[in-house]
């Protein structure tokens, strides 16, 4: 376990955990990996309307359910006490971000690289997100971080390190690194259950997922998978998870009570994003390889699909409107499509490859 690594505490993030009244309309969040930045997205117009800079190579974000913040993995590392430490918030002073680093950097010793995950501000109140975010705090963690997820309640954020075989579990409102906890080789995505008790981390290297206790952060079992499962989605009810397995070209739907009974749907080619429609019937997985979108029927496991490239990449159903955004590996860009009839609506122009996308509703 890795001792608690202390960070900049803000007394106005202890605000972040407060609902905030709804404020009608859709926002998508969209990482920009080596662009350090992240746009913002109106879902109703599908246009840019802002852009959150104070960030550094952005692969995994999640969004606080309240819709007050965000969670940013940082995939860029840096040697404890180098001058290529994770820059400072906007709202903290420059004598408190070296002090801040200096004393963590003595903590890990044992530790070649590490990262950060930024907690960003886009809220306040009623106010629609502002384009500059807001940084409020970075918290040290064990290297890259390339997917992170959130627990229901806000408090915990998981970071998932490939290169170190490993996960870590942050506390938000203490802002300390909780532990840091093996899994597989190859660590890729994780989500959390709906009702914060479980989480679930991909391992690309050795084909499981592991099945982890929100309660003791421990392993509690391993799940078989296809080869080199790599992003997940829950689904509606909680009661399985869909893998989608990129080197065979299937998606696994592993049943998480009793013995995690698993289907396997055959899509073919190279896979990448995953995420399920609003109604939770319906699979949607990016061939990137074959330059598709896949529909599957969870149901009866028919696949529908269309054309769509090059290489097809993260994706994300866009809660309440209807539409799926898929990012291009190889274009600037994300596709809008339509989750009923898979027709591709237009698409946004951006500049570079968008990552994992985070949708809040306002």
């Amino acid at each position: 376990m890795m001792k608690r690594i202390p960070t900049v505490v803000l007394g106005a993030f202890a605000s972040a955990f407060l609902s905030i009244s709804a404020v009608a309309g859709t926002t998508v969040y969209v990482p920009m990996g080596t662009g350090n930045e992240i746009l913002i997205i109106d879902a109703e117009t599908d246009q840019i309307t802002g852009k959150i800079t104070d960030v550094s190579e952005v692969h995994g974000l999640a969004g606080a359910a309240n819709g007050k913040y965000l969670v940013a993995g940082s995939f860029a590392e840096f040697d404890p006490g180098e001058s290529s430490a994770p820059p400072k918030p906007m709202s903290v002073s420059e004598d408190e971000h070296r002090a801040h680093h200096a004393k963590s950097a003595t903590k890990t010793p044992q530790q070649e690289t590490q990262s950060f995950i930024s907690v960003i501000r886009i809220a306040d109140g009623n106010v629609i997100p502002r384009a500059d975010g807001n940084v409020v705090r970075r918290i040290v963690v064990p290297g890259a971080v390339h997917h992170v997820a959130l627990t229901p309640d806000g408090k915990y954020a998981m970071a998932t390190h490939p290169g170190q075989d490993s996960v870590s579990v942050v506390n938000l409102a203490k802002a300390t690194l909780l532990k840091s906890l093996k899994t597989g080789p190859t660590p890729n995505y994780a989500v959390i259950s709906r009702d914060g008790k479980r989480a679930y981390v991909s391992n690309a290297g050795n084909n499981t997922v592991s099945e982890i206790s929100t309660e003791s952060w421990a392993e509690l079992r391993t799940l078989p998978t296809g080869e080199t499962p790599e992003h997940l989605a829950l689904a509606t009810n909680g009661e399985a998870i869909y893998v989608a397995n990129v080197d065979d070209g299937t998606v696994s739907a592993i049943a998480l009570r009793g013995e995690a009974a698993t289907q396997t749907f055959s899509v073919g080619g190279l896979l990448h994003g995953i995420d399920l429609s609003d109604d939770g019937r319906t699979a949607f997985v990016s061939g990137t390889e074959e330059n598709k979108l896949v529909a599957i029927d969870l149901a009866s496991g028919q696949l529908q699909s269309i054309p769509v490239g090059p290489s097809p990449y993260h994706l994300a159903t866009i809660t309440g409107t209807g539409k799926i955004y898929l990012s291009s590996a190889d274009e600037p860009k994300l596709w809008v499509i339509d989750q009923k009839t898979l027709r591709v609506r237009g698409d946004i122009k951006i500049d570079g490859k968008g990552h994992q996308m985070v949708v809040l509703n306002r």
